[in-house]
């Protein structure tokens, strides 16, 4: 149904489109929080609260700490403003006089940013005694708000500006959404992402570590967490050769010439770690690309050399701040499965229709039906902010289009969201519990193969420049790991599983017959332990529970007589005695399959 707002010039209208619908709700419910914490709490001073991705946020000036018990009190005074069905009220003014009028009340974030803002009127929002700075549109009133449809989630530290050198401000996260049963739908998932959370599974599971010792965004992959780092790659590195890549290997460090060629220096330098060797200053390498190329201009290419796929799994290093890592999912040290396509024009659009095949295979294998694609492009009314010529990005952008319509693929446009050396195309998986995770990526580069003057001869005997494709199917193995443990909630399909199968004696004079299980179970191929503690039985089981083990095998006088072993999964629980060589017959089959399950 329509959503009734107000503009900041006094009209009302409708808005159909549920996108927008949802963008102004929230704004509108940001500023009915800030009316509630300046009503509770005198004195505080207003930042910025806008919309987000999940929800909203409003940033707060004050010297005491907001506590997580204001928000219950906070929510409270936001149901009174919506009971007493308060106009949004809009107003433009001039800029001088907004200014005097937000000095006067002390609001002198506020005043910064009407000083920065361009043109001499501006538009502000009433709310009871709140008055905002703001564009809008709002809702036209807090009565058009449900308190049944927001919750106020948490309080965090931030800067003003999102600039760790100003002044340190308080940050209340919310969320909204126009169904109460929307509402329950985020928050119950919001719940069962908890229980996924690849930190604390990736403890329990021991799976990796960070170290406070080593420094924060550093993974530590343990014995379990790198086999199936390893049966990731020994499942993409043949599908990579299958389809005609030739894996490289490039330095960790260069000379900053290398980089200040590519641009990175120029554009990203507060994001690479340098230091200095004989008074020459090396950089860690933050991108795989620069290496790639290099290996390309090594020597004169012909266009029968073309096209060339340089793969790596690339290690890289990349400055971010400690407020936004999280566990593997953001980090400063992470290995791309990274691969750039050097080729001809004519032969760009095989290579993205190749390379969409590829991601959507490699995808489906792991367990992901679903996802969304997004076409990032360029703003046409800012060109100037963008490297190639527009012949460059009509072909590109051109290409792109057609090999998703050719594989029946549906996308979202993103306008301006391009980056300045070419259009690209982000996948974007859905997992078990609904949230999207953007990993693969398929990007056109107009500015590398320029400053390198990479070159390829033509069957004309001419030099060309050719045509660079980056694309990263995982992303980066450590987020897509952190990804993997979130969708199975830690319970990873048989054929990735860390431990495939625990053996698991009743006595120890079974101990003997177990090791041999155990060993016929590695001959096999399979990943296979053995727990002989002094504990009891139904300790042990529940143990390989715990840890997601997909299958126990127990071990006692009948199976020992018989050759036998007693077969228990974490699925079904006790499924009987089989031979071993049907039950190596029967997992082999799953593993082979990639199933997820029997």
């Amino acid at each position: 149904m329509p959503l009734n707002v107000i503009y900041a010039d006094g009209k009302t209208g409708e808005v159909i489109d549920p996108k927008e619908q949802l963008e102004i709700y929230r704004h509108s419910t940001s500023h009915l929080m800030a009316a509630a914490v300046s009503a509770l709490f005198p004195g505080t001073h207003l930042g910025i609260g806008p919309a987000i991705s999940d929800g909203f946020y409003y940033d707060f000036e004050r010297p005491e700490s907001f506590l997580e018990e204001d928000l219950e009190r906070i929510e409270g005074k936001m149901g009174e403003l919506v009971r007493a069905k308060l106009p949004y009220r809009p107003s433009i003014l001039p800029k001088e006089q907004a200014i005097d009028y937000f000095q006067g009340r002390g609001e002198h974030l506020k005043v910064e940013l009407i000083r920065e803002k361009a043109g001499e009127m501006l538009s502000c929002y009433r709310l009871g005694d709140l008055v905002d700075f703001c564009t809008g549109p709002h809702v036209v009133s807090t009565g058009d708000i449900d308190p049944a449809t927001f919750r106020l989630q948490s309080v965090a530290g931030s800067y003003w500006k999102g600039d760790e050198h100003n002044q340190r401000l308080q940050r209340i996260y919310g969320t909204a959404f126009l169904t109460a049963a929307e509402l329950q739908a985020h928050l119950d998932q919001i719940e069962e992402a908890k229980k996924r959370d690849h930190r604390k599974l990736g403890r329990d599971l021991d799976l990796f570590s960070i170290s406070e010792e080593a420094g924060p965004g550093l993974i530590f992959w343990h014995p379990k967490g790198t086999r199936v780092r390893m049966e990731i790659e020994k499942f993409l590195t043949p599908e990579l050769l299958h389809r005609g890549y030739e894996f490289v290997t490039t330095p960790h460090v260069a000379r900053n010439s290398l980089w200040r060629t590519s641009g990175h220096y120029d554009y990203y330098r507060e994001n690479m770690y340098a230091f200095q060797i004989d008074e020459e200053e090396f950089v860690i390498k933050p991108m795989n690309c620069p290496g790639h190329i290099e290996i390309y201009r090594s020597r004169m290419r012909s266009y029968r050399d073309l096209p060339l796929r340089f793969a790596e799994y690339g290690t890289v290093y990349r400055y971010e701040k400690s407020g936004v890592l999280h566990g593997m999912l953001r980090v400063r040290g992470f290995t791309q499965d990274d691969a750039h396509i050097f080729c001809t024009r004519d032969q760009v659009y095989g290579e993205i229709l190749a390379l969409l095949d590829l991601v959507l295979f490699v995808m489906k294998s792991f367990g992901f039906e679903q996802y969304k694609v997004e076409l990032s492009v360029r703003d046409e009314s800012r060109q100037e902010k963008y490297a190639g010529t527009a012949e460059d990005w009509a072909m590109s952008e051109g290409a792109l289009v057609q090999a998703m319509k050719d594989r029946g693929i549906e996308w979202e446009r993103m306008e301006g969201e391009a980056v300045f050396y070419g259009p690209k195309i982000d996948v974007k998986l859905i997992d078990a519990i609904g949230r999207p995770w953007q990993l693969s990526t398929v990007q056109f580069d107009f500015t590398l193969p320029k400053r390198f003057d990479l070159q390829y001869i033509g069957p004309d005997g001419q030099a060309h420049q050719p045509v660079m494709l980056h694309r990263a199917i995982l992303g980066s193995i450590e987020r897509f790991f952190g990804v993997l443990i979130e969708h199975y909630a830690g319970a990873f399909p048989i054929w990735l599983a860390p431990v495939q199968v625990v053996v698991i004696p009743i006595s120890e004079r079974h101990h003997s017959y177990a090791r041999q299980i155990m060993e016929r179970l590695r001959t096999a191929g399979l990943r296979a332990g053995l727990d002989d503690r002094n504990e009891k039985m139904g300790y042990k089981i529940r143990e390989a529970q715990a840890q997601k083990v997909p299958y126990m095998l127990v071990v006692g006088d009948k199976e020992a007589e018989s050759g036998r072993v007693s077969v228990r999964n974490r699925f079904e629980g006790d499924t009987g005695s089989r031979d071993m060589g049907d039950f190596l017959d029967m997992i082999r089959g799953y593993i082979d399959s990639r199933a997820a399950r029997p």
